[in-house]
């Protein structure tokens, strides 16, 4: 009999931030492969709506809010996990925040706040997860990087930089990590389509900015994420470690496009 190398089926993930945009399609993409998961963020309407959406499919969860700027709401979260699956397979860090201002006047509480959010609560969602995974042995990680970690956008330096800071934390965690079974990567989106940025990507030359830098010559849609998610949390990826893999239409890609 001929093993799947790609099945997840049995597999159990929390997906932190997993309840909207690119989070919500993560979530319930890894349920429609078979796997449990625990889709966790601030709100709890947004959690238990994902979960009804996850039970929905068949797959079991747990509803329980997590703010990843609160090591204790993690340490939570990871203990409940464990209580009611035993595991946690798959760890994907999805939650983060932007904010659009000149860098010559950026207040330090900002600038201190999305990295809180985006690099230094990634840190401890890795730690808090990964001191399981690297105790049984065995851990799939996946943190959401951009664009940004890679290119410069005007005036968001402290997202940038955040973004930059996953790249490379992502790439120290793999070094460190994956001869003890936990394998570390990231995803890099391009520019996808959401209920908070479509104004922006419609109605203002950033928008048109961006379309135009995209050679597909279409912005993402969200479930376009989720196959890249898969495989990196399959056996088909077992040699795989502290890479980034970009969803961007080409976007990274482009020089001159017409």
């Amino acid at each position: 009999m001929t093993t799947n190398i790609l099945s997840l089926e049995g597999k159990t993930a929390v997906v932190i931030g997993g309840t909207t945009g690119i989070g919500r399609a993560l979530s319930l993409g890894f349920a429609d492969a078979g796997v449990d998961v625990i889709a966790s963020a601030r709100r709890e309407e947004h959690v238990n709506d994902t979960a009804t959406e996850i039970e929905r499919r068949g797959r079991k969860t747990i509803r329980l809010t997590s703010d990843i700027r609160d090591r204790a709401s993690l340490e939570r979260l990871s203990a409940a996990s464990l209580e009611c699956y035993g595991k946690i397979d798959i760890l994907i860090n999805c939650a983060g925040k932007i904010a659009r201002a000149p860098t010559l006047t950026l207040a330090e509480e900002v600038w201190d706040d999305i990295v809180d959010t985006n690099l230094t609560g990634t840190l401890r969602a890795c730690q808090i997860f990964g001191k399981h995974m690297i105790e049984r042995g065995y851990g799939r990680i996946i943190n959401i990087a951009s664009l940004n970690s890679f290119v410069a956008l005007a005036e968001v330096a402290a997202y940038a930089a955040s973004k930059a800071g996953v790249v490379s934390l992502t790439r120290s965690l793999a070094v460190e990590w994956s001869k003890r079974g936990v394998l570390v990567n990231a995803i890099a989106p391009g520019v996808f389509r959401t209920a908070l940025n479509s104004e922006l990507l419609d109605g203002t030359a950033r928008g048109k900015e961006l379309l135009m830098r995209t050679p597909m010559e279409r912005f993402g849609r969200r479930e376009e994420i989720v196959g890249a998610a898969l495989y990196l949390a399959s056996d088909a990826a077992s040699f795989v470690a502290g890479q980034v893999i970009s969803i961007d239409g080409g976007f990274l890609a482009s020089g001159v496009n017409q």
